[in-house]
């Protein structure tokens, strides 16, 4: 089982960017696939950005696409969400994930959840 601490939430300003990571522990083959989502305060968990461990193909939510880049340094086992031009409404606890190479497609099929980082934001 994969452990994963995220890192790099905090408090900005609407503009702001900040960068989040997550470092994969614990095993010595990478996931197949990570992935970030966010949960807003009484709003269901929504899905982000999706990278693939080893070709680096990535997706993003329509919500985002313009604005976030997900990336993987695979020397570190970490995966990083680069977060640009911030608003309020991304305000949320941010998640990573990992799974198998079907997570990718089917970001429903992620199993291992880091503790979340929060990112608030302020207009």
């Amino acid at each position: 089982q994969v452990q994963l601490v995220e890192s790099g939430g905090g408090l900005a300003q609407a503009g702001d960017s900040l960068r989040l990571s997550c470092a994969a522990l614990g095993r010595t083959v990478s996931p197949d696939a990570m992935g970030w989502f966010r949960q807003a305060p009484g709003k269901e968990r929504e899905f982000v950005a999706a990278i693939t461990w080893g070709s680096g193909s990535t997706k993003y939510a329509d919500s985002v696409k313009d604005r976030f880049t997900i990336s993987r340094d695979n020397a570190k086992n970490t995966v990083y969400l680069q977060v640009n031009t911030l608003k309020p409404e991304d305000t949320a606890v941010y998640y990573c994930a990992a799974g198998d190479i079907r997570s990718y497609y089917n970001p429903n099929l992620f199993r291992s959840w880091g503790q979340g980082t929060q990112v608030t934001v302020s207009s």
